[in-house]
């Protein structure tokens, strides 16, 4: 990834320009549009496109930057000679926090599978597993995906460097869903790094404090030819995560700033001031998860953003130097973010949409077992939907008026395909769905 052109100075431009007497003419017509082509264009992009009728570049963009000041609010985080950070919220940004609104703070019209007590944490899981899977993948994780999944849910101790930032970011995302009501501390941001971190240091003492003086931490390009970021000094550290805590909190400014785009600036701030020797990325993205958790949009329980990032991590890193470049305009990031999140949503709906049919294909299957009798067929379709559920011969044999011993039959003909598992709880025995259930289904129906 290249570092962008820095755009040219809009006093430059402006003293260039303020004497021809077309000037007022030309401001009038085009001061007013903050969007290129229906796109918030960084120098390094508008350059490459045909400059509107009677314009040149550098005139289009003094245009543009007008217009944008006009909107654009401060935040509290600053640049390393002490410039506020700015962000602007053209009608796109205000059209896509509207639909997250509805899509994910509410619970109207929600999936089922996620609303349902008995199959929510089912997806719980595997979105957090898929998250810290991605994430981790993101600075430098190599094991696959099904390796990683395995190792969580089996419990098994790490193996190498990989499995273990992966094993911490899990550890981390669910530590998050505890604290999503508390204020946002130094120390809680502290132990969530040490958590983030813990045994993937070269130095086992960098974990959970702030990088020193003497620690050089910059941001290179991939062949490590190019220095993209170099961040604030160490020294300025505990007061700058003091004012990042503020911000968090919604302590700071005095102005409304919506929560997800506050969320989106906090995973920004921490990844600028880059307060750690290692983990950054991580950490600041547990911190976009916590602020939404925070601020009521429950739905990120599920939603991961970091599968998004990892498939396009050019973009990403773009979205960060388009805003360095470009006087502190946080707005490139804000849309970037914005998209991703966007897309995450819709993928989770996409992805939900899909099981469903699933599950009712295979309760459509079943009706077909004619190895199952009809109360079979009727316990292990509602054993989809309820992975949690108990069952027990009185339970079964009162669901279908039978005598005892021909629900005790059906549900030790059910344990013995493997579908039911039986437990003795206290002294009685209860039967439950196998943990596999879909997947022995699936496979049962491919063979018939």
């Amino acid at each position: 990834m290249r570092k962008p052109k820095t755009p040219p100075e809009i006093s430059n431009i402006w003293q260039e320009l303020k004497d021809s007497p077309r000037f007022p003419e030309i401001l009038l017509q085009h001061g007013r549009g903050e969007l290129a082509g229906g796109k918030y264009l960084h120098w390094d992009e508008l350059i490459r496109r045909p400059a509107p009728e009677g314009l040149n570049h550098r005139l289009w963009w003094l245009c543009l930057k007008l217009s944008r000041g006009q909107m654009s609010k401060e935040v509290p985080l600053r640049d390393k000679k002490g410039r506020h950070f700015r962000f602007a919220e053209p009608a796109q940004v205000n059209e896509v926090l509207h639909r997250i609104d509805l899509g994910a703070g509410g619970r109207i019209e929600m999936p089922e599978q996620i609303t349902n007590p008995d199959t929510r944490d089912r997806y719980y899981v595997s979105s957090l597993i898929e998250e810290a899977i991605t994430s981790s993948q993101l600075e430098g994780a190599t094991t696959t995906r099904k390796v990683a999944a395995d190792m969580i849910r089996s419990g098994r101790p790490p193996r190498d460097k990989s499995e273990r930032m992966i094993l911490n970011n899990f550890l981390t995302m669910r530590e998050i869903a505890t604290l999503k009501n508390a204020p946002l501390t130094e120390e809680t941001l502290l132990d969530l790094h040490r958590l983030v971190t813990e045994e993937t240091l070269e130095d086992p003492s960098q974990a959970g404090r702030y990088r020193r003086s003497d620690e050089t931490v910059n941001v290179v390009s991939v062949d490590r030819e190019e220095i993209l970021h170099v961040p604030p000094d160490a020294a300025e550290l505990p007061a700058r995560m003091r004012a990042m805590c503020d911000f968090a909190n919604g302590v700071t400014p005095s102005h409304f700033i919506h929560p997800v785009t506050r969320s989106i600036l906090l995973h920004f701030w921490l990844a600028y001031d880059h307060p750690f020797v290692d983990g950054n990325g991580r950490t600041a993205r547990a911190l976009f998860y916590w602020s939404m958790l925070r601020n009521g949009y429950w739905l990120f329980e599920f939603v991961s953003i970091s599968r998004l990032l990892r498939a396009a991590p050019v973009k990403y890193g773009r979205s960060f130097l388009y805003v360095e470049t470009d006087d502190n305009d946080l707005t490139y990031f804000l849309l970037h973010q914005l998209e991703v999140i966007e897309r995450s949503i819709d993928e989770l709906h996409e992805f939900l949409k899909r099981k469903d049919e699933e599950l009712r294909a295979l309760e459509v299957r079943l009706k077909a077992h004619e190895d199952l009798n009809h109360r079979q067929r009727a316990l292990v379709s509602h054993a989809l939907r309820h992975p949690h559920h108990r069952y027990s011969v009185k339970s079964h044999e009162s669901s279908h008026n039978v005598v005892y011993q021909t629900a005790r039959t059906d549900l030790l003909d059910l344990e013995a395909r493997g579908l039911l598992v039986k437990r003795k709880i206290g002294r009685a025995f209860y039967f439950m769905p196998a943990p596999d259930l879909e997947e022995k289904l699936s496979t049962a129906s491919k063979g018939t």
